[in-house]
């Protein structure tokens, strides 16, 4: 189905799902935090194939990480990371060997032992198999071995140095570590249903009923301070007006916020005592070329397409917690480029005659019309149709169909789109972006098993992997970002990626729910282990 953003937003408005809750998802008392993201259902809780954000509520939930970052915001030094599974770590000189001494006595769930140095390895030895995981493999690639050194001793060898490598590389979801001997005993593909971890919570069930999601419990063994709350319910909820009116009701204490124009004053005027946690900056939302795809293929068509898309319209539509991106990485991030900074030919302002006349230099004079996908999940779908508008105004028709949140990332995982649309946090480290979206390594495959790198950028066009190659030999950090800059200007200058912008991740809270900490940055989900009633 095709739509334009008055039928859509007009069609969403006008559909209520509160029945949805009748009888089922009542508040249940202090015993029990629920917390309602927006998507249609679980995908799976298996940290290794994750590439839905509301299952990663539940994954940091379940597993523990080695190093985790403070709360609730990016550190400004490694010295802040905060020591979790592992007590301390220390690295070589050329920052390729990193050596972590574990906590001793930490049990996994229902059973299954102490967590030791073979548990680590088994965990990172999966994390790089491209044969057991998906998308995040590309994010590990630097990893060239894990060795054991005792039951307390893991050490990584990488094969390029990486002195900021507990904090890009360790600190998100997908380095929870995993049991060997589960995935041994339930089999790689149970697991994603069947978690175990070492972490604050346990699951208790998997409902049949996608919208009512997990079920998790405290774990009582568990070797730091136990959960504060009982009880932790992960929902689905995709349509906006039911997940709204699940948080004004009282039937949920915790809602993923709508990053749409509007919403956000329009709900505090119905309560104005919610409270909006946000992190900033949040989930980078970008788009990547399929280069695959004429007429994409021609890179006047791609700079075109640039050139049309208003971002400055599209941040001040969804302010205040959208900002304006100029190269790949946030102005907030090291090195990251600015308006002063960004190269005039790469910058991409806004200019729809530049944008025609590079259409009738390709010989789309009178423009040319393409399908394409998007979720309906409100960040994706508000960007879009205000992309399709902008396309329009020079000639390119954009055949929107908007699919459910889960269904979208299904297709784009298995390489199902023309411009294909991001919305990830990432940690401050200039490279890892580049590591995600534009390494041969990363390409999109249709067994669903490859990365992010959805444009083919490196495979059916040269790329960057070269000039990558270059930066992560680089131990000194000033250095690795200058390269880091010319990588974003090639990639940029050949069209293959544009960073719309950096949208803060926003949930509401009841006031009833105090976090035990204040929310400023890092990765859009985080830790409710101090989460109570009050």
């Amino acid at each position: 189905m095709q739509v334009n953003r008055r039928s859509f937003l007009g069609g969403t408005a006008a559909v209520t799902l509160a029945a949805v809750f009748s009888g089922k998802a009542q508040a249940q008392g202090v015993d029990t935090i629920r917390y309602a993201g927006a998507a249609r259902g679980l995908r799976t809780i298996d940290p290794h194939k994750s590439i839905q954000g509301v299952d990663n509520w539940a994954i940091i939930a379940l597993y523990d990480k080695l190093v985790d970052l403070p709360l609730w915001h990016f550190p400004a030094s490694l010295d802040e990371l905060v020591p979790r599974l592992a007590t301390s770590w220390s690295s070589s000189a050329d920052a390729k060997t990193w050596t972590f001494q574990l906590r001793q006595g930490v049990k996994f769930h229902k059973g299954y032992g102490e967590m030791t140095s073979e548990d680590v390895k088994f965990t990172f030895d999966r994390a790089t198999d491209s044969v057991r995981v998906g998308g995040v493999r590309e994010k590990f690639s630097n990893i060239a071995g894990v060795e054991t050194d005792g039951p307390y001793t893991v050490i990584f060898q990488l094969k390029q140095p990486d002195p900021l490598f507990p904090l890009g590389v360790l600190s998100d979801y997908d380095g929870g570590i995993m049991s060997k001997k589960a995935i041994e005993e339930k089999g790689e593909e149970a697991i994603g249903t069947d978690p175990i971890g070492t972490g604050v919570y346990v699951l208790e069930s998997v409902a049949t009923d996608p919208s009512q999601g997990v079920t998790l419990v405290r774990n009582e063994e568990y070797w730091d301070t136990p959960a504060a709350t009982p009880r932790l319910q992960i929902l689905y909820i995709a349509d906006t007006t039911a997940r709204t009116l699940a948080i004004l009701s009282g039937d949920v204490h915790m809602i993923e916020g709508v990053r749409a124009p509007g919403w956000a004053d329009s709900i505090r005027q119905r309560d104005n005592s919610l409270i909006f946690d946000v992190v900033s900056p949040g989930s980078f939302f970008s788009m990547q070329v399929n280069v695959t795809v004429p007429p994409f293929d021609n890179p006047k068509v791609r700079q075109a397409l640039f050139y049309a898309i208003d971002r400055d319209e599209i941040t001040t539509a969804i302010a205040p917690i959208s900002k304006r991106s100029y190269g790949l990485n946030p102005p907030s991030f090291p090195g990251a480029f600015t308006a002063e900074t960004i190269p005039e030919d790469v910058a991409y302002n806004y200019d729809p005659e530049k944008a025609k006349a590079l259409l009738a230099e390709a010989g789309f004079p009178n423009g040319f019309s393409f399908p394409n996908i998007t979720s309906q999940r409100e960040d994706f779908s508000a960007i879009m149709l205000m992309i399709q508008d902008q396309l329009r105004r020079v000639g390119i028709d954009m055949q929107l169909e908007i699919k459910d949140h889960t269904a979208f990332h299904a297709d784009q995982n298995i390489g199902k789109n023309t411009l294909f649309q991001q919305s990830s946090a990432l940690p401050p480290v200039p490279t890892q972006v580049v590591v995600t979206y534009l390494t041969k390594e990363a390409e999109v495959r249709s067994d669903g098993n490859g990365g992010s790198n959805f444009s083919h950028y490196g495979v059916a066009i040269p790329g960057i992997d070269d000039l990558l190659e270059k930066a992560l030999a680089e131990p000194d950090l000033e250095k690795r970002v200058a390269i880091v800059r010319d990588i974003e200007v090639q990639a940029l200058r050949d069209a293959v990626i544009l960073m719309i912008s950096t949208n803060g991740f926003m949930v509401v809270r009841s006031p009833k729910i105090d976090l035990g900490y204040q929310v400023e940055s890092g990765y859009v989900n985080w830790p409710l282990s101090k989460a109570k009633a009050v």
